[in-house]
């Protein structure tokens, strides 16, 4: 394999020197200023407290994120695997950020390599520039939480199946571990479709059903990927499953009223998936969608003669067609359900554009295409990545390492208490900065006992500025303002409490 691919390289040297030129590009723009606009929030706090207990207690679980949904968990294995780059930096959010963001690449990597395989170097050229600087890539890439694997894993997934197509057995077990890790450990309510897809993929493909051998196998391996849930289910009267079955059962999570959601989906779908080429609307991306379509359904007989654009349009349409049926968390849908498919739309979007090569008007529509994806997403994206985040509503990292560093300086020694006001209620954010902070050597002072320097920190909430105010009317009764610094969107006051 190793020979055959220094064959492949040498052979062609300026499409991999021209592909590594994209990745680095991909890498800059998913890991520049990362210590900057670093979003890190609620469910960030949250999961960076729990892998805290994990390294400096010793707290092994065996449930990971919430989904969203009232009792039900993901497994652990996304915290199992962020902790190492938390224990590398020293509890720095920012070394498991650039981590996940780095998988990313791979996935683009894996995505050219398939995108070849199914058409030529220009489909996969055509796929690695979308998947490169597609804005909201770049905003799912940068985002520190259990959804952002899913990149690497929905090509793992998809190689998976070529792998099948090919004749190799083993990559059944290949598969049916991606399927588990995907549904049970990093994904949202999206990956669920994996299996339906999978289901019409073995139809389709019969004549690479697998042994008995590595069907037992590939069932061991997605019941290991499950296994940290049973456990837990097991330990705790069943209560995931429980829950599972209310959600799935008695709240009608699923509806076979076709008709009654399809209206509400195709908002979502014009979202989930032309959004990540024209995240700004216009009259011209509108007539481009348009165009692309009718020539789609022009080609259409062409197409379905690639064996490959016909695996990848199952795994596509299995999400479209089952998303019409199920309801969401409490009938709420939101985009990165979707993630574990952005990367196979990108790769069918590639597949439909080579089509429309083989003419004079299709290599100009090609060639306009690209032009306006670049042109809708680079300045966007360019805002992004050099964002100064010092706007009056702004929340990112450094303002909110700014805040936490001026309340130790502001105390100079002296030991105080925090409270702290965020939307959507608890701090979970702050609670591991400060805790973070208290690890290293110059930082001391915040304490649990309660004491006369109290330091109230709040951060803006447009959407219900009446909550805010009435938190700092309590804080008011609490404590006297001696000082305050403003960060961007995040207020810190130095206080003395009211004897």
């Amino acid at each position: 394999m190793i020979r055959t691919l220094k064959k492949e390289i040498s052979s062609h040297k300026i499409v991999y020197g021209l592909l590594v030129v994209l990745l680095a590009l991909a890498t800059f723009v998913r890991v520049y200023r990362t210590d900057i606009i670093l979003q890190f929030f609620y469910d960030q706090g949250r999961d960076a407290l729990s892998i805290w207990d994990l390294i400096h207690k010793g707290d092994v679980f065996l449930i990971g994120p919430t989904t969203g949904i009232a009792g039900i968990f993901r497994g652990p294995f996304y915290y199992y695997l962020i902790a190492p780059l938390y224990w590398l930096g020293g509890g720095n959010p920012v070394y498991p950020a650039i981590f996940l963001a780095l998988t990313t690449v791979v996935a683009i990597g894996i995505a050219f390599v398939l995108s070849k395989e199914f058409a030529n170097y220009k489909t996969a050229f055509f796929v690695t520039i979308f998947a490169s600087f597609s804005y909201y890539l770049v905003y799912a890439s940068r985002w520190l939480s259990n959804p952002t694997p899913m990149l690497l894993l929905s090509m793992l997934f998809l190689a998976s199946f070529v792998l099948i197509m090919k004749g190799y057995q083993w990559a059944w077990i290949l598969l049916s571990t991606i399927a588990g890790l995907s549904l049970f450990h990093f994904g949202s309510s999206g990956e669920f479709f994996y299996f339906p897809a999978t289901a019409v993929f073995t139809i389709w493909q019969f004549k690479h059903f697998p042994s008995l051998k590595v069907i037992v196998l590939s069932a061991v391996a997605f019941v290991l990927t499950a296994s940290p849930l049973l456990l837990f289910d097991i330990r705790n009267d069943f209560l995931l499953s429980n829950n599972i079955k209310a959600f799935l059962f008695e709240k009608e999570s699923f509806q076979t009223n076709f008709w009654e959601v399809l209206n509400a989906r195709f908002g979502f779908y014009n979202g989930a998936f032309w959004g990540k080429i024209f995240p700004s609307v216009t009259a011209t991306t509108k007539y481009l969608v348009l165009a692309f379509w009718l020539l789609f359904v022009y080609k259409l007989p062409l197409l379905t003669k690639n064996k490959y654009f016909i695996l990848v349009s199952i795994i596509l349409l299995s999400p479209v067609i089952g998303l019409l049926f199920f309801q969401g968390n409490e009938g709420n849908i939101y985009g990165y359900y979707m993630t574990g498919y952005y990367f196979i739309w990108i790769i069918f979007l590639g597949l439909v554009l080579n089509s429309f090569w083989d003419n004079v008007i299709g290599k100009i529509f090609v060639l306009v295409f690209l032009v306006f994806f670049l042109q809708n997403n680079y300045p966007i994206v360019k805002s992004y990545i050099t964002d100064k985040v010092d706007g009056e509503t702004t929340i990112a990292f450094a303002p909110q390492k700014e805040a936490i560093e001026w309340a130790y300086e502001n105390a100079d020694g002296e030991e105080f208490n925090t409270d702290v006001y965020v939307p959507p209620v608890i701090p979970y954010a702050y609670d591991y900065l400060f805790t973070w902070y208290e690890s290293m050597p110059i930082y001391s002072g915040r304490v649990e006992d309660q004491k006369e320097l109290l330091y109230t920190l709040y951060e803006q909430d447009p959407p219900h500025p009446e909550r805010l105010d009435a938190w700092l009317e309590r804080q008011a009764g609490i404590g006297e303002v001696i000082d305050e610094a403003k960060f961007a969107g995040i207020t810190i006051q130095r206080r003395r409490r009211i004897q």
